[in-house]
């Protein structure tokens, strides 16, 4: 049986097969997905032909998409561009400029 080490020295990210610890659980997760809906539909009656090949794809997608990320973004490129995602471009404050230097006075009532 092969026996597969996963590299982690002092202060380094978990690594297996050039994926890093982030896309780990991504194709993880995405193989896990392709099992489950190869089960489903196998439990639907669908052909069995059928269910191995949509299964077979899925996961090879599921392995190809994973590694074109880990080469494409590295080890946190894709917490960047998340986090990039959640900052706003711009600031828009829709007051008129005279607006912006002058108090507000309490109205009564």
């Amino acid at each position: 049986m092969a026996s597969y080490s996963i590299n982690k020295g002092v202060n380094k990210p978990a690594e297996f097969k050039g994926l890093q610890s982030q896309y780990l659980f991504i194709f993880a997760g995405g193989l896990l997905g392709s099992f489950v809906l190869f089960i489903v539909l196998y439990m639907a009656g669908v052909n069995q032909w059928v269910c191995i090949f949509s299964g077979v794809i899925l996961a090879l997608l599921v392995i190809w998409a994973t590694l074109l990320l880990s080469k494409k973004y590295g080890q946190f490129g894709l917490m960047k561009l998340q986090a990039n995602n959640n900052f706003p471009r711009r600031i828009i404050n829709r007051r008129s400029i005279p607006k912006l230097f002058t108090k507000k006075r309490k109205e009564l009532t």
